[in-house]
């Protein structure tokens, strides 16, 4: 059994938690907000308040998966799609970004709400994808939303230059068969171009898809949303 998880880093209860932190984030957010609505570059408006405020690596992180100009929000929620809207469709699933971030959930390590209404954890691909404990579970709860919404087929797809990416496509596709899904899975060298360029309606919390696909669909937070008396979710809000 594998035993790793994606749980919290030693120290987070105390980036996120107390409301004194908490406070200093949700302002850091604000200006972050001003910042990228004036169309100041990311990185270094970033640098500049995460200096005023003093903010460790991981609260920076935080603060850049959390924020968004207002243009990008207004942009973002005119191509949101509900799961009504989804009703024999074909939805192409950001792989790697949606996988990590659900075994995160369920490893109760600390998951940000961002001003776009995308949920964002901070974990990442670094060139290989390790499976943690979750995995299965993290693939069941995409299934639950697959019937849930009325899709007629799911395609995940992954990066195909990561490591082990196709090792977890060949458990996708065992988990789909086991299961009687109508699920595809392929691998990119580009995933990134490929969803924004080759599909209509994608899954995903990566800011430059969202900025750039032609619709898309919050699942993790619909997932959140209905599935919250079964899942323990350590749900920060910086806003």
């Amino acid at each position: 059994m594998n035993t790793r998880n994606r749980g919290k880093n030693t120290g987070d209860d105390i980036l996120f938690q107390p409301t004194k932190e908490l406070d200093k984030l949700k302002f850091a957010v604000q200006d972050m907000n001003y910042l990228l609505s004036k169309e100041y570059p990311e990185k270094s408006s970033s640098e500049l308040v995460a200096s005023r405020y003093k903010l460790k690596t991981r609260q920076i992180k935080a603060l850049r998966g959390v924020s968004a100009s207002d243009q990008q929000i207004e942009n973002r929620n005119s191509k949101r799609l509900e799961i009504s809207d989804l009703k024999n469709k074909t939805l192409y699933l950001d792989g790697f970004n949606v996988l990590i971030l659900l075994e995160s959930l369920l490893s109760e390590a600390y998951i940000f709400e961002g001003l776009d209404g995308c949920f964002r954890d901070l974990s990442g691909v670094h060139g290989t994808y390790k499976r943690v404990q979750q995995t299965f579970k993290a693939i069941e709860l995409v299934s639950v939303f697959f019937k849930k919404s009325d899709l007629e087929k799911l395609v995940w797809i992954f990066d195909q230059p990561v490591s082990n990416s196709g090792r977890i496509k060949q458990i996708i596709l065992d988990f789909a068969k086991e299961n009687n899904l109508n699920w595809e899975v392929e691998l990119e060298f580009n995933p990134d171009k490929f969803l924004v360029e080759n599909t209509k309606i994608v899954a995903s919390s990566d800011a430059w898809i969202l900025d750039h696909c032609k619709n898309w669909c919050n699942l993790v937070g619909f997932l959140i949303e209905e599935e919250e008396e079964k899942l323990s979710v350590n749900l920060v809000k910086m806003f």
